[in-house]
């Protein structure tokens, strides 16, 4: 997970995910070869389940994919959404998922 923190734009740091997830703030989706970390954003018009952080082979993350959906469909969660590398949009292309926006960082 320290590796995908790489692509996160400096907000955390491995310790603060853990504190996340001990609170419950974030949601860890552990598998053999693999895990996630997803948080829900609640904005003024939707519930969304963002996945935050994404590390290990790619097979098993994907194999994950519907069972993340059902999840988020029971915590009242219309969407999923990701940020990373561009290489995810490609991985995700199977199942339907389509480049929203363009995140642009000019740090300072």
């Amino acid at each position: 997970m320290e590796n995908a923190l790489a692509y996160s734009g400096d907000t955390h740091e491995i310790i603060d995910v853990f504190h996340a997830i001990i609170r419950g703030d974030m949601q860890l989706w552990a598998a053999e070869q693999g895990c996630l970390v997803t948080e829900i954003i609640v904005y003024p018009r939707k519930k969304v389940l963002h996945i935050f952080l994404a590390g290990g082979k790619l097979e098993c993350l994907t194999d994950m994919h519907n069972d993340v959906i059902e999840w988020a469909k029971l915590q009242g969660c219309s969407a999923l959404s990701l940020s990373g590398r561009m290489g995810w949009k490609k991985a995700l292309e199977r199942f339907d998922w389509k480049p929203a926006f363009l995140t642009l960082v000019k740090e300072f």
